[in-house]
């Protein structure tokens, strides 16, 4: 199986602070995999250590094929062009339409072609059933609606890991649900996820692998089947 994510012997620090320690995580192509955990249990740690916000200094780490050990500042920019990260706050821009938001980060990440841009923009909005709401800014959206911005945002540069970081973190129940399912399609389709949560009412209506930040530890939780 070709690996999207591995950890090994791995720990994650905060400043001095110990976070998370022994980390063995092997995630494929294709996986969709939860990450759950009290609040302060070092999810958003783990996170930050994939995407490059956080060094890793001790153990092995490899994602998207790039080391999370040898990884330079020059790197991480590359880095987040093969990661797709969702957050809990949508984090669009509220001067900018849904399409500019987009367009945005196309500009940023190096696209050039305006006809590309625009038929791209137009691809990851329909994939999330948002592709009428392009004119619209982040504030005439609801917060699920934001959240698809978001998601779709995620997709533009056909990224090889999708890591959500407590994406339903903000919505009511059943907008979660909503959301939920257009990640689940997203991973149907080929897009390997990994999301952060702690609304176990998710996991229990979309089973899937489950990993789980505790006393330091990350390991995998085997559910039950009901």
């Amino acid at each position: 199986m070709q690996h999207v994510l591995y950890l090994k012997d791995a720990s994650i620090f905060q400043g001095d602070s110990l976070i998370l320690s022994d980390v063995n995580v092997e995630i494929n192509k294709g996986d969709f995999v939860y990450l759950i955990g009290k609040t302060g249990s070092g999810k958003s740690s783990f996170m930050k250590t994939l995407y490059g916000d956080l060094a890793l200094t001790q153990g092995e780490g490899s994602i998207v094929d790039f080391d999370l050990r040898d990884l330079k500042e020059k790197d991480i920019p590359f880095l987040r062009r093969k990661l797709g990260v969702v957050f809990q706050d949508f984090k669009l821009l509220t001067d900018r339409t849904v399409d500019e938001n987009l367009l945005f980060v196309l500009k940023a990440t190096g696209w050039k072609d305006k006809k590309e841009m625009s038929a791209r923009v137009d691809e990851v909005l329909s994939k999330v059933d948002m592709k009428t709401k392009g004119f619209k800014f982040p504030h005439e959206l609801s917060g699920g609606e934001q959240q698809r911005v978001a998601i779709a945002r995620a997709l533009l540069n056909n990224p090889e890991l999708i890591l959500a970081d407590e994406p339903t973190g903000n919505l009511d129940p059943q907008t979660s649900i909503e959301v939920m399912e257009v990640l689940r399609e997203i991973n149907k389709n080929g897009n390997t996820i990994l999301m952060a949560t702690h609304d176990y009412a998710l996991l229990l209506k979309y089973p899937s692998k489950t990993l789980k930040c505790d006393d330091n530890q990350v390991y995998e939780v085997v559910q039950r089947k009901a």
